[in-house]
C-alpha cells in the first residue's frame, strides 16, 4: 500500500531554489534512506512530508486517512523545556515510553527532577526523543540524524528496533554503517532533483559510480560524434565558400552561364547539408547525454609540526569523580607521537571528560596526567552551537590571524572544504550545522597543530565530506585522538584504542573492527572441549559482582526487613553471592587443573 506520493515537488527560500523536481513514492513498511550533501534539501523535504512546511509547486498526496507521522529532529532541536514537558509534567509518560527509555539505558527517568533534566547530554536527549516519538506508534517515522550522540550500543539497539518496526521509516543520516544496516532504498537529492537507488548505502555508492562511468562513457562517445559532425561542417563550409566564389565569377566565355549555375546549385546543396548538421548538433545539445556532474570534492589539508620526543601523553593511575559519581579510576596508559587512537566507550563513561583533562580544561581527581609541553594541541568539540552567531565566517576564521596576511589562505581552505565565497560574509546563525562543522575544521586546519583531538568530527558532515576527511586524516603525520560513533570512520582512521570499561581506561593495540570481533567472542574452548570464560573476563566479572554486593549491602541497611524493597534487594544479594561462589570455584578448579598439567 502506498502511503505518500510526491510529484514534481518544488521549494524555494527567497532566490535560492532548494527542491526543483522531487518525485517519490513511499509505501507501507519501506525502509528509505535520504542522502545528499549539506544544504541539498533533505530536512526541507522531511518537513514537507511531515506537514510543517508547504511546497511552492508540485503535489503531495497522502493515501491513508489520519496518517500518524513521527518526526525525530536533530538532537540540537530538543531543548530542556521539551523534556521538562515530558518528564516533569508527565506528558506522554506511559509504560511504552518508560520501557523504551529503559531499553536505551536510561534508568528511572520517571524520578528525574529539573536539575537532572537540565544536565542532559546530547546522547540522552536523542534517546529520550526517540522513545517519546516511538511510543506514539506512528505509521511513518522520519529520523533526522538519529545516531548523532548515540553510542555503539544505542546504535545497535536502534537498528534492531527499526528492523522490527511495523511502520515505514524515512531516515536522514550520514552514518554509513547505520544506513547499511537499516535501509533498503536510497533517495539522493542532487541539485534539487531526486534520484533513486534500490539498495542500502554501500549499494548506492557502487551503483552511483557505475551510473557515472556509464554516462561519462556515453557522453565521451557522443562528443566524438559531435566532433565528427563539426569536421564535416567545416569541410562543407569550405566547399560551399568555394562554390559561392565560382558562382560569383564574371567572364566572356559562352559556357560561363552554365558553370555559374552549376556552382550556385552546388553551393545551395552544401548550405542545406550544413544546416542539417547544425540542427543535428543542436538536437544533441538539447536531448543528448549530458556530461555527468562530478561530486564536489572537499579537501582537508592538515599539517603537523615537527616531532619533538616520542611520548606525547602519559597517564599514571588517573581517576576522575564528580561528587559521588566516579567516571574512571586507577587508569594508566600512554600515547606516542604519530599514533591514531580512538576513544571507545558508552555514553557517559568519560570520553569527553578525558579530552578535557588532556586539553587542560580540567584536572584528574587522582593520579598524574602528563602532556608534553611541546605539544601543539587543537581540540574540535562536538558542539557546533558555541560559535558566535552574529560574526561572519571570515571574521571567525581570521580572528587569530592577520587578515591581510592570511585572508588568501583562509579563502583557499574554505574553498577546499566546499564553503562557497557567498557564505564568507554570512553570520554563523544563517549556516547549516554541517557548514558550521566545516568552519570549525577550517579554523583547526589554519592552526597547523601536531595533536588533533576530534570529538565526534563527522557529526553533521555529509557523506562525501566524511569520506574526504578520512582520506585526509590517513595522510596526516601528527597525533590523533578521536571520539566517534561512526564505525566506518573510526575503523579507517584509528589503529589503536583507549577503551573505557568497568570504570577504567585501557589501551588496546588494535583497531575498532578487530577489537569488536574479539569482544564478540568472549568465550574460548579449552583443550578438554569445555567452553570456558577467559581469565581476565572472569576477573572483571568477579570485580563487578563484588562491587554490586557492596552497593546492595549498603542499600539493605536503609530498608526495614519485610518491606518490598528489602525483599528485592535480599534476593539480589543471594544471587550475587551464588555468582561469586561459582566464579571462585571455577578459578580454583582451573588453578588445580593447571597444576596437574604442569
Amino acid at each position: 500500500m502506498t502511503l505518500i506520493t510526491c510529484r514534481n515537488l518544488q521549494k524555494s527560500f527567497g532566490e535560492q531554489s532548494v527542491l526543483k523536481n522531487v518525485n517519490l513514492d513511499i509505501a507501507n513498511g519501506e525502509r528509505i534512506g535520504l542522502v545528499g550533501v549539506n544544504g541539498a534539501g533533505k530536512s526541507t523535504l522531511a518537513n514537507l512530508i511531515y506537514g510543517s512546511m508547504t511546497s511552492d509547486g508540485g503535489t503531495m498526496t497522502r493515501h491513508k486517512r489520519q496518517m500518524k507521522i513521527g518526526y525525530l529532529l536533530q538532537s540540537t532541536s530538543y531543548t530542556v523545556n521539551t523534556f521538562s514537558d515530558i518528564l516533569v509534567d508527565g506528558i506522554g509518560l506511559d509504560d511504552d515510553f518508560l520501557a523504551l527509555t529503559s531499553h536505551l539505558g536510561l534508568q528511572k527517568v520517571k524520578e528525574w527532577d529539573a536539575d537532572r533534566i537540565g544536565g542532559l547530554s546530547g546522547g540522552e536527549r536523542t534517546k529520550l526523543a526517540i522513545a517519546h516519538i516511538w511510543a506514539s506508534k506512528p505509521d511513518l517515522l522520519i529520523l533526522d540524524e538519529p545516531t548523532n550522540h548515540l553510542d555503539f550500543h544505542g546504535v545497535d539497539w536502534l537498528i534492531k528496533e527499526l528492523r522490527s518496526f511495523g511502520g515505514t521509516t524515512l531516515t536522514i543520516s550520514h552514518d554509513r554503517y547505520f544506513l547499511d544496516q537499516s535501509v533498503q532504498r536510497i533517495i539522493e537529492l542532487d541539485d534539487g532533483v531526486s534520484v533513486e537507488y534500490a539498495g542500502n548505502y554501500t549499494f548506492y555508492r557502487e551503483e552511483k559510480e557505475k551510473r557515472f562511468r556509464s554516462q561519462l562513457h556515453q557522453h565521451e562517445e557522443q562528443r566524438k560524434y559531435e566532433q565528427k559532425i563539426e569536421e564535416e561542417i567545416n569541410r562543407l563550409k569550405n566547399w560551399s565558400d568555394k562554390a559561392h566564389r565560382e558562382a560569383g565569377k564574371t567572364g566572356k566565355m559562352a559556357d560561363m552561364r552554365g558553370t555559374k549555375e552549376f556552382y550556385r546549385s552546388k553551393a545551395k546543396k552544401m548550405d542545406q547539408q550544413i544546416k542539417s548538421r547544425i540542427k543535428r548538433l543542436e538536437k544533441i545539445e538539447i536531448e543528448g547525454v549530458q556530461r555527468p556532474k562530478e561530486e564536489a570534492q572537499v579537501r582537508f589539508e592538515f599539517e603537523a609540526g615537527g616531532k619533538r620526543g616520542k611520548r606525547i601523553i602519559e597517564a599514571s593511575r588517573i581517576g576522575k569523580t564528580y561528587g559521588d559519581r566516579e567516571l574512571f579510576q586507577d587508569s594508566s596508559f600512554y600515547v606516542q607521537r604519530g599514533e591514531r587512537i580512538g576513544l571507545l566507550g558508552p555514553n557517559g563513561c568519560g570520553k569527553t571528560t578525558l579530552i578535557r583533562l588532556i586539553s587542560g580544561k580540567e584536572h584528574p581527581s587522582s593520579g598524574t596526567l602528563w602532556v608534553s609541553p611541546t605539544a601543539k594541541l587543537a581540540y574540535l568539540t562536538q558542539d557546533v552551537t558555541d560559535l558566535d552567531p552574529e560574526r561572519s565566517v571570515l571574521e571567525l576564521i581570521s580572528g587569530s590571524f592577520s587578515l591581510r596576511d592570511d585572508a588568501g589562505k583562509v579563502r583557499t581552505v574554505l574553498a577546499n572544504m566546499g564553503i562557497e565565497e557567498s557564505l564568507l560574509r554570512k553570520p554563523v546563525k544563517q549556516l547549516s550545522l554541517g557548514e558550521r562543522t566545516r568552519v570549525k575544521l577550517a579554523d583547526l586546519i589554519m592552526r597547523e597543530k601536531d595533536l588533533l583531538i576530534l570529538d565526534e568530527p563527522t557529526n553533521h558532515l555529509d557523506l562525501a565530506s566524511r569520506e574526504q576527511l578520512e582520506d585526509t586524516l590517513s595522510s596526516y603525520n601528527g597525533t590523533l585522538l578521536i571520539v566517534s560513533h561512526d564505525r566506518y570512520f573510526l575503523e579507517k582512521t584509528c589503529d589503536k584504542l583507549l577503551v573505557f570499561e568497568n570504570n577504567r581506561i585501557m589501551r588496546v593495540e588494535s583497531g575498532f573492527e578487530e577489537y569488536m570481533q574479539k569482544s564478540a567472542s568472549r568465550s574460548t574452548t579449552a583443550h578438554d572441549g569445555v567452553t570456558r570464560q577467559p581469565e581476565h573476563d572472569r576477573l572483571e566479572e568477579k570485580m563487578r559482582v563484588e562491587n554490586r554486593i557492596a552497593v546492595v549491602l549498603a542499600e539493605l541497611g536503609s530498608h526495614l526487613p519485610g518491606g518490598v524493597q528489602y525483599e528485592t534487594l535480599d534476593r539480589e544479594f543471594k544471587e550475587l553471592l551464588e555468582r561469586k561462589k561459582r566464579l571462585t570455584n571455577t578459578e580454583g578448579n582451573e588453578r588445580e587443573l593447571r597444576s596437574h598439567i604442569e
